[in-house]
C-alpha cells in the first residue's frame, strides 16, 4: 500500500512539472539552459577564488578576473531571466549585449559578495576577524585562592 502512496506523489509531480511553464521552458529552450549553466559555472569559479586565502575585500576589489566571473554569472542570469519572461525564440541574436556603467558593476560585485558571504561560513568567519579581529582563546585562571574550611573540631569536653 506505501508503494501505491509514492507511486500517486511521483505522478502527481510529475504531472505538477508537465503543467509548470517554466520547467517546460527549461527543457525545450537550449539557450535558457546554457545560460543557466554558464552562470552556474561563472559562480562557482567566483566563489572558489573567492575563498583562496586573500582576504574578501581584498579579493572582491583587487581581483579583476574575480570581477569578470561575477560579471558573467549575473549577465548569464540576466539573459535567462530575460528569456523566461519573453516568448520562446528559435533563433536569438546574441551580438547586441548592453554595456553597463560603474554603478551596474558595483551592484553586481556587491551583490556577489552578498551571496558569497551568505553561503560560506569560512568567508564570514575571515570578514569578522578582518573588521573586528581574530578570537582569542580564553583561559580562565583565578587569582584568589579558596577559602579553607573550618577544621572540624572534636566535640569534647
Amino acid at each position: 500500500m506505501a508503494a501505491k502512496d509514492r507511486f500517486g506523489k511521483a505522478s502527481e509531480a510529475a504531472r505538477a512539472a508537465q503543467e509548470n511553464r517554466y520547467i517546460q521552458r527549461l527543457i525545450e529552450d537550449e539557450d535558457l539552459r546554457s545560460n543557466l549553466l554558464a552562470a552556474y559555472a561563472s559562480a562557482k569559479s567566483a566563489y572558489g577564488r573567492m575563498s583562496n586565502g586573500k582576504p574578501p575585500a581584498q579579493a572582491l576589489f583587487g581581483d579583476r578576473k574575480l570581477q569578470r566571473e561575477l560579471s558573467e554569472a549575473a549577465s548569464a542570469l540576466r539573459e535567462a531571466s530575460s528569456s523566461l519572461r519573453d516568448a520562446p525564440k528559435s533563433t536569438r541574436a546574441r551580438g547586441g549585449r548592453r554595456r553597463g556603467g560603474l554603478g551596474r558593476s558595483l551592484l553586481l560585485i556587491a551583490v556577489g559578495s552578498l551571496l558569497a558571504i551568505a553561503l560560506s561560513e569560512g568567508l564570514r568567519s575571515k570578514i569578522l576577524d578582518l573588521l573586528f579581529g581574530a578570537e582569542e582563546e580564553f583561559d580562565y585562571s583565578s587569582t584568589t585562592t579558596p577559602e579553607t574550611p573550618a577544621p572540624v573540631g572534636v566535640a569534647g569536653g
